[in-house]
């Protein structure tokens, strides 16, 4: 096994170190899209090792979905929103997202500010219908748990670890600004010489960039600690029944398994609680689809472009596409756009559209060379 999967599997070592050498009970609190990806991929190889993994869902969970056949265990939790409710929250997160002007920095983060603010809520929701469930939380603690895995981005997981007296391990890309990362984990990120995480600034900085990354810190920092953490602290304060913050809370953890490379961070000091993971949902490519492996091999020297905007984004306005077909039409490779919409107007025959696109497989090297 490599280095990388040795420190990546911690928390399996961890899991059956609390249970004196056996196999380990592990808590998962989820999120949804490629957050959920990301972190499915550490609880498949937990339940390959035999431990016994058990995710924790909302009822109106999107991805986790505790219908499809898996070896995980799912909880489901009952949640006063309908999944149709669900649903459209996010699809509106999500066109917000796409319609937020990127060409300057405030209206683009003020924005996002707005959205991390809306989802903050439903999670929030959500978990104050778990910890207030006493029926399902008799049963964690009936469980016996040996490790709560949670991903950062989203609170909870923390808390349920508190109340069951139970480590937890964090999986995380990163937060904006760097906010969760240096309040809820200590990490050491000096914006002297480590620009704010999509603030496009690179690690040579001019002296006016970094009193502008300074700017961005100080942005952050009131963000987050002054108005969005602020309900998160009331709500754990009330049910720990003590005074406590959310970051106080965070701070608690065993692991943080950053989900990037060393050599793709820009430098800076590292704690010894700290992995870096990057690359853990990479798998050998499998063979493409004959359809789609002709598709690819008719590019020529010019090779293909993969067109995908996430998991979150499989539709969009037909404005919209047309103006991204109509692009993708004047360019010499030939693209794969993860599209699953009305074919539009403007599709040029150097593009193909797909509703999933074997991302992994595509981007194969020996494929590309």
């Amino acid at each position: 096994m490599s280095m990388k999967w040795t420190s990546a599997l911690l928390l399996i070592q961890l899991s059956c170190y609390f249970s004196s050498g056996s196999c380990g009970k592990v808590l998962v609190w989820p999120t949804e899209f490629s957050h959920w990806m990301n972190i499915k991929t550490i609880l498949d190889e937990l339940v390959q090792r035999g431990h016994e993994v058990t995710v924790l869902a909302y009822s109106t969970s999107i991805l986790p979905d505790p219908n499809n056949p898996s070896a995980l265990k799912f909880e489901v939790c009952p949640t006063s929103l309908t999944e149709t409710e669900f649903e459209d929250i996010i699809m509106q997160l999500v066109n917000r997202w796409a319609d937020i002007p990127k060409d300057t920095f405030w209206p683009h983060f003020s924005q996002v500010q707005e959205m991390m603010w809306s989802y903050s809520d439903i999670i929030r929701k959500f978990c104050q219908d778990v910890v207030s469930n006493k029926k399902l939380m008799k049963k964690l603690q009936e469980s016996r748990f040996d490790v709560v895995l949670a991903d950062a981005i989203s609170p909870c997981g923390e808390l349920l670890a508190e109340l069951l007296k139970i480590p937890f391990v964090y999986s995380l890309r990163f937060s904006p600004g760097y906010a969760i990362e240096k309040h809820g984990g200590g990490f050491l990120l000096p914006p002297s010489y480590v620009p704010v995480v999509m603030s496009e600034l690179s690690d040579q900085m001019t002296f006016t960039e970094k009193v502008k990354n300074m700017i961005y810190v100080v942005y952050f920092d009131f963000w987050f600690q002054i108005w969005d953490t602020k309900k998160w602290d009331q709500f754990y304060s009330k049910v720990l029944g003590r005074p406590t913050t959310l970051f106080q809370t965070m701070a608690k953890a065993e692991i943080w398994l950053i989900r990037n490379y060393w050599d793709f961070q820009f430098p800076h000091p590292v704690l010894p609680n700290v992995e870096f993971v990057g690359g853990l949902h990479c798998k050998p490519a499998k063979p493409l689809p004959k359809e789609m492996e002709e598709f690819v091999q008719s590019s020529g020297e010019n090779g293909i472009v993969v067109f995908s905007l996430g998991s979150m984004v499989s539709n969009m306005s037909e404005e919209r596409a047309n103006v991204i077909a109509s692009a993708l039409a004047k360019i010499p490779q030939k693209v794969l756009w993860r599209f699953d919409g009305n074919k539009p107007d403007t599709l040029g025959l150097n593009t193909q559209l797909y509703k999933w696109i074997p991302q992994n497989d595509l981007l194969d090297i020996k494929r590309m060379l």
